[in-house]
């Protein structure tokens, strides 16, 4: 089985290329991020022509995510346990983003994540975002007590990158989100959950990205960030055979500023 997480950055501007690496790739379950519409504007017959089922959460032009099925696409949940809300807007109360979404999917239950951004250091949206990674943990925790050896993908845009090398110059970085103490400490506790990033010891780094700014030429310059991981718990883990970042995917007109992470599994 072939497990791949892209954010997107709009489906609706990027169907076709989708679609395309759909028929390239050969992916059995594709999780989306940042897709950017509602429910009714997601281009589902198109991804059902090709074979796929497909479950898709989103409520406005901003966040959604989506699940790409081949292999079976069942017990579709919305949020996980405990996910916080958020309102940026003083006496508008805090409502539920389109940031999660569950389903198993040939026998593992696979997850797309959206990870709140955080925005800045000083700004309220960070606070949210380690309240958002909190709860995941928790819930991440407790699907495996109830069962050591569940098959759980965890799988998106994390907006952390955990190590120095994930970006191009940590220096850069040194006043901005995605490389903070508490940002990196809240992405190891899922590790320490039991959880295991099984894409990086196939494309180690410096220098191997996910990520890449439209602006300031940073995908030709090399400046990006690895910020798309695939965590698996350990039963799935002990499957993956190899994976890759399809950088590829990143390159010519109307691209994301994301690349499609691809996780191989053993039957």
């Amino acid at each position: 089985m072939r497990l791949a997480t892209w954010n997107v950055n709009s489906i609706r501007s990027r169907a076709d290329r989708v679609e395309a690496w759909l028929q390239r790739s050969d992916v059995d379950v594709l999780a989306l991020q940042e897709t950017k519409c509602k429910d009714e504007q997601f281009p589902e017959d198109r991804f059902r022509a090709l074979g796929y089922d497909v479950a898709h959460v989103g409520h406005s032009q901003w966040n959604g995510v989506a699940l790409l099925s081949r292999v079976g696409l069942t017990d579709v949940e919305v949020g996980f346990p405990g996910m916080p809300s958020w309102s940026s807007k003083e006496g508008v109360e805090p409502a539920s983003e389109a940031r999660a979404i569950g389903a198993t999917c040939g026998g593992v239950r696979v997850w797309s994540l959206y990870v709140p951004n955080g925005r800045t250091l000083t700004d309220p949206h960070l606070q949210y975002k380690l309240e958002w990674l909190e709860a995941l943990r928790v819930s991440a925790d407790g699907w495996l007590n109830q069962d050591a050896e569940a098959q759980v993908a965890l799988v998106g845009d994390w907006n952390i990158a955990p190590q120095d090398d994930d970006v191009w110059d940590i220096s850069v970085f040194s006043h901005s989100t995605h490389v903070s103490e508490p940002e990196r400490a809240a992405f190891s506790r899922v590790i320490e959950a039991g959880f295991t990033d099984v894409v990086r010891p196939y494309t180690p780094g410096p220098g191997v990205y996910t990520y890449w700014d439209y602006t300031q030429l940073r995908f030709p310059r090399r400046e990006g960030m690895r910020i798309d991981f695939q965590l698996c718990s350990p039963a799935l883990a002990r499957r993956v055979t190899n994976a890759q970042i399809d950088r590829e995917e990143r390159k010519g007109k109307g691209a994301s500023d994301h690349a499609p992470v691809v996780v191989e599994l053993a039957d």
